[in-house]
């Protein structure tokens, strides 16, 4: 035990000392590569891109808390911005305040709410359950079962709750098999953010897109749908290679878990009833927003206030499930790319992007698409899609860009950052919330998975997956020109 602990102290120490010293080079190359190049930039760029910078390898190295270090940066980033003349030091709350996307926060308020009530009805359980006595036993026609549920769940659900939900009943179900559950933990983590990424709701960074491009939860669906379809039935086959060995392994007490009568596994039927038309209604209103002009976010927080109301759940117990630490994260974030969006940062980013394509619209399309998933797989997915929103905006009014897409009412460039950055996730156990998590739950429960591990499965699932939905997110684009 004791040795063990010396070991993690060291591995927290190289962390330490590798990161800090990854961030003073970076910050070096900042301070004098863009004068050894000729560029002129304003002292404010360069303070708010290395804190840009120092957050991006703090989240990567996982040196503190995530929540912890986007509001220590958030507030360095105001106070940059007062320092250097961005705004006026009494302006400096109400920028903050209008920089904080709460349409964003909202949604995932609300949705938490409303699965926080749902998961204490024990359906998951039932699900997972169930699910085994239709495998009856088979390990691979439990793992299309269990990714397929995974999957479709994330869809409407986002990813990290998904998983927070899921993996605890996978962990109940192989404790019992006596089964190592690592390649189902994969398998679900990498199949909920292919899932997540065909809707408005499914995944964190879609809901940030969506509110910032103001686009509904069908038109998500409608374009990004075919190539999730295409990619997650590559998953699948992907899955069978890379799980070939352990699939094949005999589980143990396969009677054990035959003969338990899943019905025993809701805890309340009437809550359970009341929990599913709330979320149902949900979706539907997610559906037609678009025609209703409501945000999303309303018709979240309106559905989780109904489902208090007629639930009677005790709304302190609920709030203490609610992933907080997120929506704070969120809200710095926020604010941090709103402070490098005023320095022109953002701007100076969409001119190089310009340069390097040639206002080509489809290598913009692709060179967005693919720095998007490599660099999602070493940088938490949300942040990167934080920096590539403004990005994305003012490439889209570059006048060849216009013209190649000029007739299509949604820029594909939207659909081309929603693409790569949440197929981009997969690439490595830090690349996205859910790989976090589910490692997390993973060691938790006695079952680590390393970075290499994880690494040898989500990298090349990553590249494939994003190979073949950009070829069918292309020739869908295509065809609708």
């Amino acid at each position: 035990m004791t040795f063990s602990f010396f070991n993690n102290k060291s591995a927290i120490n190289r962390k330490f000392i590798i990161g800090l010293l990854v961030i003073t080079i970076l910050s070096i190359a900042i301070l004098t590569v863009p004068d050894l190049l000729g560029l002129n930039l304003s002292l404010s760029l360069q303070l708010l891109s290395i804190v840009l910078v120092s957050v991006y390898v703090v989240l990567a190295f996982e040196m503190v808390h995530r929540m912890v270090i986007v509001l220590v940066g958030a507030m360095i980033a105001i106070i940059i911005g007062i320092t250097t003349d961005l705004f006026p030091a009494t302006d400096s709350f109400e920028f903050a305040v209008n920089s904080i996307d709460f349409n964003t926060i909202g949604l995932l308020l609300g949705m938490m709410i409303i699965v926080v009530i749902l998961a204490e009805t024990g359906i998951f359980q039932y699900v997972g359950l169930k699910m085994f006595k239709i495998s009856k036993g088979n390990m691979w026609k439990l793992l299309i079962l269990m990714t397929v549920f995974t999957a479709v769940v994330s869809m409407f659900i986002d990813n990290v709750t998904t998983i927070l939900l899921m993996l605890p009943v996978t962990f109940s179900i192989f404790r019992i098999l006596n089964v190592s559950p690592i390649p189902f933990v994969l398998a679900q983590t990498l199949s909920s953010n292919v899932g997540g990424t065909a809707t408005l709701i499914g995944d964190p960074p879609n809901i940030m897109i969506g509110s910032a491009a103001n686009i509904d939860f069908n038109s998500f669906l409608i374009h990004l749908g075919p190539a999730i379809a295409v990619s997650f039935l590559v998953s699948l086959v992907m899955f069978r290679l890379f799980f070939r060995k352990e699939l094949k392994v005999e589980p143990q007490n396969l009677k054990t878990l035959m003969t338990q009568d899943e019905r025993s596994l809701i805890k309340d039927r009437p809550l359970l009833k009341k929990s599913l038309f709330v979320l149902f209604s949900v979706i539907v209103l997610f559906v037609i927003h678009g025609s209703l002009h409501i945000e999303p976010s309303l018709i979240a927080l309106g559905g989780a206030g109904i489902l208090f109301l007629i639930s009677k759940s005790k709304p302190e117990k609920i709030f203490h499930e609610v992933d907080w630490t997120t929506l704070v994260f969120f809200a710095g974030l926020f604010i941090i790319i709103s402070v490098g969006e005023e320095s022109g940062m953002i701007d100076l980013l969409a001119k190089t992007a310009i340069n390097i394509t040639g206002g080509d619209p489809w290598i913009t399309f692709f060179l967005i698409i693919w720095l998007g998933a490599i660099a999602s797989s070493f940088v938490d997915n949300i942040p990167f899609t934080a920096t590539m929103i403004p990005l994305t905006a003012v490439l889209i009014q570059d006048g060849a860009i216009v013209a190649g897409f000029g007739e299509l009412a949604i820029n594909p460039l939207w659909w081309a950052i929603a693409l790569g950055v949440g197929l981009g996730g997969n690439g490595t156990l830090i690349g996205s919330s859910a790989g976090v998590i589910a490692t997390g739950l993973s060691e938790k429960h006695g079952h680590i998975i390393t970075f290499n591990r994880f690494f040898k499965v989500g990298f090349p699932f990553m590249i494939c997956t994003v190979a073949v939905g950009s070829i069918v997110l292309m020739i869908d684009t295509l065809l609708r020109l």
